[in-house]
């Protein structure tokens, strides 16, 4: 029987393998782009409409982002003026 750490490693290697099997961003990549834009998570939750801890499960992997708010975040880092825009829409 696997312990708590063993369990805890092995869903963040199968959620690891599930992002790259879709090509999806990875954690480090997510929390990158949040850092570049000079976001708290809970102000990227918050312009993206998620609940609080959201951003935060997802950089700690311990959970994945759906490919819709993949492609969110590569828009905020790739499309000038995004950020802006989303700032707009979620005030």
């Amino acid at each position: 029987m696997l312990d708590l750490d063993q369990a805890r490693h092995l869903r963040e290697t199968a959620l690891a393998r599930y992002r790259a099997r879709y090509g999806l961003l990875s954690t480090a990549e997510i929390r990158a782009i949040r850092t570049d834009l000079g976001l708290t998570q809970g102000a990227l939750a918050a312009m993206l409409q998620l609940g609080g801890n959201t951003v935060s499960r997802w950089e700690a992997g311990r959970n994945v982002q759906t490919a819709a708010m993949d492609l969110l975040l590569r828009l905020l880092r790739d499309v000038p003026g995004s950020l802006e825009y989303l700032r707009r829409r979620a005030a």
